[in-house]
């Protein structure tokens, strides 16, 4: 038996329909073939089946961290799943972890992250603007994470709070404006990461990134392609999911070695 505010997510075997819901005694969710009573998806519970006044079955499944970020409340465009899979593989997020983000907006990330961290970790999202961290309290408040979140509003250009952080996320225009800051705030040795849409920003901040206190820069893309699996007919999607943005990593160090280190060719040049 499932509690009031449980995240459910609907999924039918009819064209894939689906719908992610936090239940509500009495409350109905709509579908194409009519509507489905909260109070039968919670006797349903998890891996139950439930159906519509037309017939339509729907399974009670659990939404994945993934489901959650897709569909969350916005008034921002939201890292894509794909995107920050990656990211917290890079990062290094573990259960404990103190990780600072700026950029919070509507708070798909911040879910995320407060998810990962634990119970005993904490993290800490900036945003300049107090009506994206409303919303984004909201939707941490729906995964259950909000507890995990500590929600600053200011300009990443002024600063951080906080100090020797395990992991940190720039989700800026201009990242490299706030590389001093980010420095600052990191643990030596730790990584950053920051998502830019295009080849212009990802020069400029390369550059700063080569300029300050970080090495090991890595630039990652990613591309997602799923399949039909209807029996007999496996075969590619017609869509898929292409460049949605450039993620960048590096890792702080206390300073950037001296003139031993240079530039040098790039790997894989000729002599």
């Amino acid at each position: 038996m499932l509690n009031e505010g449980d995240l459910v997510l609907l999924w039918s075997p009819h064209k894939g329909d689906s719908y992610l819901l936090s239940l509500k005694s009495g409350a109905f969710q709509g579908t194409r073939t009519g509507t489905i009573p909260h109070d039968s998806v919670a006797e349903a519970s998890y891996g139950g089946v439930v159906t519509t006044g037309k017939g339509q079955l729907f399974y009670v499944l659990r939404p994945t961290s993934g489901e959650f970020m897709r569909r969350i409340r916005r008034q921002t465009q939201i890292i894509y799943p794909k995107d920050a899979g990656l990211l917290l593989l890079y990062l290094d997020i573990f259960p404990g972890a103190r990780v600072l983000e700026c950029g919070t907006g509507s708070g798909s990330l911040t879910s995320l992250l407060g998810h990962f961290v634990g119970e005993s970790g904490r993290v800490y999202s900036y945003d300049r603007r107090e009506e994206f961290s409303l919303i984004a309290r909201d939707n941490c408040r729906r995964w259950g994470v909000e507890e995990r979140v500590t929600f600053r509003i200011g300009e990443a250009v002024d600063g951080f709070e906080e100090r020797d952080v395990d992991a940190l996320v720039l989700d800026l225009p201009s990242p490299w404006e706030a590389l001093d800051a980010a420095h600052a705030a990191l643990a030596p040795g730790r990584r950053l990461a920051a998502l830019v849409p295009t080849t212009n920003q990802l020069e400029r901040l390369i550059d700063g990134l080569n300029e300050g206190a970080f090495v090991d820069i890595q630039v990652l893309e990613t591309f997602l392609r799923t399949y039909r699996t209807n029996a007999r007919r496996i075969r590619p999607d017609d869509t898929m999911i292409g460049h949605t943005g450039y993620l960048v990593i590096a890792t702080a160090v206390l300073a950037r070695g001296g003139s031993g280190e240079g530039e040098g060719a790039d790997e894989g040049d000729g002599a």
